[in-house]
């Protein structure tokens, strides 16, 4: 098994122009299977690694850095750092991976993108693993979203870094100390300081500008147009959720089994939002998800 993934990139169109979404990929390039791993607002496709390095004896994985993150571009407009730019995104890259159907995990906004696409007509995602995310989500996530996103933080070394991240990310529950520093070390990078080397994080701060732009009556508009997505999606459907999470609460959570058409639900003990889905017992319920 490598210790890397192969690196690609896709070229992708914004009003703004064109733009390049890298991915990050594992397994057999030749397998006819293939999983896409989508990730939250704030992280890359790097979060995956443990993940896809177990499902890539089955599946051909695909983790994309949305643009803005990672190593993808960064727009010209940060207006268009919006999920149906994200979803043109991707329908780009699946037909660069030359695939009818896949399969999808989504973590938070990666589930909105899996939202926003399986409930399109003539979808390609065939299953869908939503990770603690659905269409109605909390005043109070988005508010603890919001109040550190697109900060320019700068760290003198990286461990300092580390300990900023598990200040804002308290709630993916207990990792070890080499767990928490394989998860993020995509999340820090090197940059030119007035001191010399520093570090900060991965993603350009503008994808916060149409964030914070959301007002409550877009964020009803919003959740009417995704349950209406999501009633409209025929695929295998499992919601995960993190037993403390303060964004998918347990009662969307149940409304999503009532309002979809093949969707069950398993919860996460001790967890937040979201899974990371490097625990074994994690990684277990994805297997059995997709290979079952």
């Amino acid at each position: 098994m490598p210790a890397s993934p192969r690196l690609s990139t896709v070229q992708c169109l914004s009003p703004a122009g064109l733009h390049r979404m890298a991915y990050h990929e594992w397994g057999d390039p030749a397998n006819p299977r293939v999983l896409v791993c989508a990730h939250g607002l704030s992280r890359t496709g790097r979060d995956f690694d443990v993940l896809a390095q177990t499902l890539s004896h089955e599946y051909r994985v695909i983790c994309p850095d949305v643009v803005g993150r990672g190593r993808s571009d960064w727009l010209a407009n940060p207006a268009y750092y919006t999920i149906p730019q994200y979803v043109a995104d991707m329908v780009t890259l699946i037909a660069r991976l030359n695939v009818d159907k896949v399969d999808w995990f989504g973590t938070s906004m990666g589930g909105l993108i899996g939202i926003s696409l399986a409930g399109q007509a003539g979808s390609p995602i065939g299953k869908l693993l939503l990770n603690d995310v659905g269409p109605r989500m909390t005043e109070t996530s988005l508010t603890r979203i919001g109040a550190y996103l697109g900060l320019p933080v700068r760290f003198k070394t990286f461990d300092e870094g580390l300990n900023y991240l598990h200040t804002i990310s308290a709630s993916f529950g207990h990792h070890t100390p080499e767990q928490w520093r394989e998860l993020n070390s995509a999340i820090l990078k090197p940059m030119p300081g007035d001191s010399g080397l520093e570090w900060g994080l991965h993603y350009d701060p503008a994808i916060a500008v149409p964030f914070k732009a959301v007002t409550p009556e877009m964020v009803q508009q919003g959740e009417a147009m995704l349950w209406q997505l999501f009633q409209a999606m025929a695929c295998e459907t499992l919601v995960v959720r993190g037993a403390e999470s303060d964004l998918l609460t347990r009662e969307a959570a149940a409304e999503m089994v009532q309002r979809g058409q093949h969707v069950r639900t398993v919860e996460i003990p001790d967890v937040g939002h979201a899974p990371t889905f490097v625990q074994p017992e994690q990684v277990a319920i994805a297997k059995a998800f997709f290979t079952e």
